[in-house]
This record gives structure tokens, sequence and C-alpha cells, in this order.
């Protein structure tokens, strides 16, 4: 697959790995995880493989302060605030809530600050207009801003995921025959997603690659997610002809909405960290684990295949949900 200019953050490949326990505790199927938790960058997560594309295109613009916007505990936000860091890059991050006291500043909030990072609290400001209006305040400061969108997702980000996929696959020891039935994740602002559709296609993987939706609804995400493939394809100049019928989204496990946690999200948090020593978060993965635990028990993925859940990070969300974890 060809490749674009990277900028190097993350630790790759990240680990591919049997979850033993874990399938023995379910009766099947074969489950196994991609390390993504363990990328490297303060903590890692997803986010890292996207922002060593978008932080070489920042650089090769001639930026000086990178921007993005996300939710007060946003996994995204703390590794861009790292990634400017290693790239000498100033860093603003747009937070979509009011500011807390500096008392409850915790899990990825509590990084952001401790990576250098400037905060604009946008109160009920729209997120979108707040980052816009943040890097017109930079550029009038005579700094030279590059905007980062949500979640990294534009075609720069999601070709990341393209060569994730190119890297699982060389992974595997069977090569041309990737041994596994379906490739299940969190997804929410696409572009993982996206990265991976793409990547699956380039390499001729015939099984399902499968979004655990923690957010959106399904209608408005698949039409993100399809308005990057091409772009993405065109990104890394690939010819490919993607069916949206390759988009597959299960809106069953959103749960009480975004970064509302659940007795379901803990009870797969738990039961993960207690058979693998594998940590979730409540906001993504243990939703989508979640959501792939319940599927084996109604029987819509078969006890003998064998599925891959890609784990995208998030733990250090977990401090800012201590109370909600241990009922205190």
């Amino acid at each position: 697959m060809n490749t674009r200019e990277r900028f190097p953050l993350g630790h790759l490949p990240t680990p591919l790995e049997p979850m033993v326990r874990l399938s023995e505790a379910m009766g099947g199927p074969e489950l196994w995880i991609k390390r993504d938790d363990q990328t490297g960058l303060a903590a890692g997560g997803n986010k890292t493989r996207k922002l060593e594309f978008l932080i070489a295109d920042a650089l090769s613009q001639g930026a000086d302060v990178v921007l993005t916007v996300g939710a007060i505990q946003s996994n995204h936000c703390r590794q861009t605030a790292a990634a400017a860091v290693r790239a000498g890059l100033e860093c603003v991050l747009v937070l979509a809530s009011e500011a807390p006291p500096r008392a409850q500043w915790t899990g990825n909030l509590l990084l952001d600050d401790l990576l250098g990072a400037r905060i604009w609290w946008t109160g009920s400001d729209d997120p979108v207009q707040a980052l816009a209006a943040a890097a017109e305040a930079e550029q009038a400061a005579g700094r030279r801003p590059y905007i980062i969108p949500y979640g990294g997702s534009n075609a720069v980000g999601a070709a990341a995921y393209a060569n994730a996929f190119d890297e699982l696959w060389a992974q595997t020891a069977e090569g041309a025959s990737l041994p596994f039935d379906r490739i299940l994740f969190a997804t929410s602002s696409g572009g993982t997603q996206a990265g991976l559709i793409v990547g699956a296609k380039a390499v001729g993987y015939r099984g399902q690659v499968l979004g655990i939706n923690v957010d959106k609804t399904g209608g408005h995400l698949r039409e993100v997610i399809g308005g990057l493939l091409a772009p993405t394809a065109a990104y890394l100049g690939l010819d490919l002809s993607i069916d949206p019928k390759d988009i597959h989204i299960n809106d069953d496990y959103v749960g009480g909405g975004y970064a509302v946690l659940t007795s379901v999200e803990e009870s797969a948090i738990r039961q993960v960290a207690q058979t693998e020593g594998i940590l979730l978060d409540p906001v993504y993965t243990g939703k989508a684990m979640a959501g792939l635990i319940d599927m084996i028990r109604q029987g819509q993925i078969g006890r003998k295949e064998r599925v891959l859940f890609w784990h995208t990070g998030g733990m250090p969300a977990l401090f800012a949900y201590a109370r909600d974890l241990t009922g205190h």
C-alpha cells in the first residue's frame, strides 16, 4: 500500500493477541485483540496513528500551533496535545463544556493540562464555531494555525487506519487469507472505520468490518464514513471502488448516549479486566465490548467464528468515572 509522509509518534506495530480466558468464559467464539491502546503516546490510543499523518501535514504547511475540538474527556485531544509537544508545536484544545473547578480536573483533562495545552472552553457555544473562532484568534496573534477536525477524522487521518489494516494483514500468519471472520471496534467520528474499510478493500479482506456506534445515529455516521472513503483512497493513491454496503454499523449499544456509563458497559469493562487484565474505557471500548459480548449471547456472532476486537484506547477516562465505577 502506498504511504504518505508521517511524523513518527507511535510504537508500531501494536500487539495482536488472543483473548483465551475471555473466549473460554463466553464459550466461544475465538476472540483476539489488536492493542492500539499500546501505541505509546501519552497513554496510547488509536488517534496516535492519525496524528502521525496530521502532524506531518501541519509541519509541511508551516504551522506553529495545532487546534482541535472534543469532549471534556476526549482521548483525541489528549493525544493531540502530546503529539504537538513531540513536534515542537503549541496546542489549543477546544473543549465542549463549561470549565469545571480545577479540583475536578481528572482523567484526560488532567493530562491535557500536564501536557501544556491551552484550553478554550465552549460553554454553550457550538463547538465547530468555537474551533473556528479559536483559530482566528491564533492567526490574529501572529501564529500559523492548523486545524485538526473532531476525532482527526478527515482523509489525512483516516489514511492512517488504511495503513493499520495493512499492518494487521502482515501480522497474520495466513497472509492473504486473514483469519478473522469479522473485525469489531468502537466507531464515533468515523475516521477509524473509514480507514479500516479502505485498508480492507485494498488487501482483499472478505470478512466484516463492523463498527459499534457509541455516539451518533447510524444514518448520519454512515454518511460521514461514506464521504471519507473516496478521499482517503485517493490520498493514498489507491484506485478503489467501495460499495456503501461495506459500511457496517451496529447502533444497538449506544445505551445512555455518548460518554454515559451504564451497568452494561461497566460489566463489560470488569469482565475484560478480570479475565484478560486489559483495561477498557467507559466511552468507547467499553460500549464496543458490551456490544460484542451481547452479540455472542444473542447468537449474532457464531460460537465457531474467529473475531478480532480492535482496542482503540481510552484508559485515562476511567479515572474520571471513578464514582460511577465504584458506586460512590
